[in-house]
């Protein structure tokens, strides 16, 4: 699903006008007509009290529509202008006055001087003050309106974006903003309900279709593109009758150091799970009956060093490496791993020490091969672009970072987002489940197993971010979050893997922020 900027949404909406010849009152009315049949769809008919507060642009147009619609059909609406400004839309106007044909208790305008109205516990607030195209923060006593919706604990539901948020930035504090239960966004996600600094002002969020033009949908190339299962499906390799385990690779795993063997083991393994056809372990001699005991179906090499990697040395052509995990920062790791940078030619996964073993050297990103896969977690990602203000600075300083090195960036997180060249690939499986030692193993693992069968290395890390966290998801029916261990990942990625030809589902249009505990048995 692609997530359109608002520079685009806009334009969407100025051709969906002109080619469906219709006004931009009449598609607010059909944004607007959505939002309340989704609402009445649930509500059917509940005498609940509703407040809908609307500001004076075209996202309070949007609430006076949903608005009217609610007062026709008989619910108990309370209408609410938020007059932070003189500068009023036509299409907020037209609709203003269309309320004031269906009521006669007209929407009450509320300012600084006013007293902000009770709202109980167990009403529902609809948000639509501001909309995407918000730049600059709101009032102090807007702010506190905000405020008054949060401690009043009532369900909160925001039209397009929580208002306060910006499509494109950061918001300078957390007071300015609604945080909203749910948010009904227009034709697309934003990019900011999966950024850390941002996802957590709505815990729910879901597209609706208002109709946009289909040929604008279809051909404008996003920036950014959520993943799903209905992206994922068309990327996958079936495999032939005829293949052999040569058919799919050879993935060497190069890491482990004293006290740290049980990390290639994971990666090893996952590599195995993914669908590798052959996979060798080089790890210092320390590990060489863990790894031929735990993992009979790999290869091992051992390095001359007990202890750690201290002389990278094969005879074989792999078809990819991983490297990293567990590998430690000692000299003599250092020193052999530039020693094999400035000889290798082979596509790389790198992981763990080995990003930090690069952001100690910076020198040697410039020995990487192109489209060299990176995996980094947020401190590792910090020693490699620098210390960032906020999301969006970070995403700015990594797309400077992939430009310059020329590689694939993993940047982990809730919705872990996969960077190549000027596009993100942002990621809907996982669960804080997987916030446990050896789960970034585990993804190198599975990474450099698909990369060995012959995935592209930016479609290799999308659908291997994909799978690994669609199998910490299966995975956390029989185990919860807490209990989730890294290994579970890979005994449910064939799970994982099946998943993808189950009963086809619609891309997604719901998506929760929410990491409170629930109950994982259904």
């Amino acid at each position: 699903m692609k997530i359109f900027a608002k520079e685009q949404i806009y334009h969407g909406d100025t051709l969906t006008t002109q080619r469906q010849s219709i006004s931009s009152t009449d598609l607010m009315e059909r944004a607007g007509t959505q939002i309340f049949n989704w609402l009445h769809t649930r509500m059917q008919g509940a005498q609940v009290p509703i407040h809908v507060f609307c500001g004076i642009g075209n996202n309070g147009g949007d609430g006076l529509v949903i608005a009217r619609h609610l007062i026709t059909h008989g619910y108990n609406v309370n209408t609410y202008v938020v007059n932070c400004s003189d500068k009023r839309s036509k299409d907020f106007l037209k609709n203003y006055d269309r309320i004031k044909n269906v009521t006669k208790d007209w929407p009450t305008l509320l300012s600084c001087k006013e007293e902000f109205p009770q709202i109980h516990h167990d009403d529902i607030i609809i948000d639509a003050v501001f909309g995407i195209g918000l730049n600059r923060a709101a009032d102090d006593w807007v702010k506190a309106l905000f405020q008054h919706f949060r401690n009043s604990n009532a369900f909160t539901l925001s039209v397009d974006m929580p208002s306060g948020l910006y499509a494109d930035k950061v918001p300078e504090g957390d007071n300015g903003v609604v945080w909203a239960n749910h948010t009904i966004s227009f034709a697309s996600p934003k990019l900011v309900f999966f950024l850390p600094d941002t996802a957590k002002f709505t815990q729910q969020w879901e597209v609706i279709d208002i109709g946009l033009d289909p040929e604008f949908l279809m051909t404008t190339e996003t920036e950014a593109e959520l993943i799903s299962k209905h992206e994922v499906l068309p990327m996958y390799l079936p495999r032939e009758k005829f293949a052999h385990k040569g058919t799919y690779g050879h993935s060497l795993i190069i890491g482990g150091s004293y006290g740290k063997i049980g990390s290639v083991v994971l990666s090893s393994r996952a590599a195995l799970a993914s669908g590798a056809g052959l996979v060798t372990s080089y790890i210092p001699k320390c590990g060489y009956n863990v790894l031929q005991t735990a993992l009979p179906e790999a290869m091992v090499i051992t390095d001359e060093d007990e202890q750690l990697i201290s002389n990278i040395n094969f005879d074989f052509e792999p078809t990819v490496i991983g490297f990293g995990i567990g590998i430690g920062t000692d000299k003599k790791t250092a020193t052999a791993f530039e020693a094999f940078l400035k000889e290798n030619k082979t596509p790389l996964v790198i992981d763990a020490d080995g990003i930090n073993l690069l952001a100690s050297k910076k020198a040697l990103l410039k020995l990487l091969p192109e489209n060299t896969i990176l995996t980094p977690h947020p401190k590792e990602l910090e020693r490699l672009i620098g210390a960032w203000k906020d999301d969006f600075d970070k995403l700015k300083k990594a797309k400077a970072f992939i430009k310059k090195y020329k590689v694939v960036l993993v940047v982990k997180g809730a919705n872990t987002i996969a960077m190549y060249q000027d596009k993100l690939f942002v990621n809907t499986t996982g669960n804080p489940g997987l916030a446990t030692a050896g789960s970034g193993d585990v993804l190198t693992g599975i990474i450099t197993g698909l990369v060995s069968q012959g995935y592209e290395p930016i479609v290799a890390a999308i659908f291997g971010v994909y799978l690994h966290g669609r199998s910490a998801d299966i995975a956390l029916e029989d185990f919860g979050y807490q209990s989730l261990m890294a290994s579970h990942v890979i005994d449910y990625l064939g799970e994982a893997y099946i998943d993808l030809f189950k009963q086809p589902e619609q891309p997604p249009q719901e998506q929760t922020n929410n990491n409170e505990q629930k109950d994982s048995k259904k």
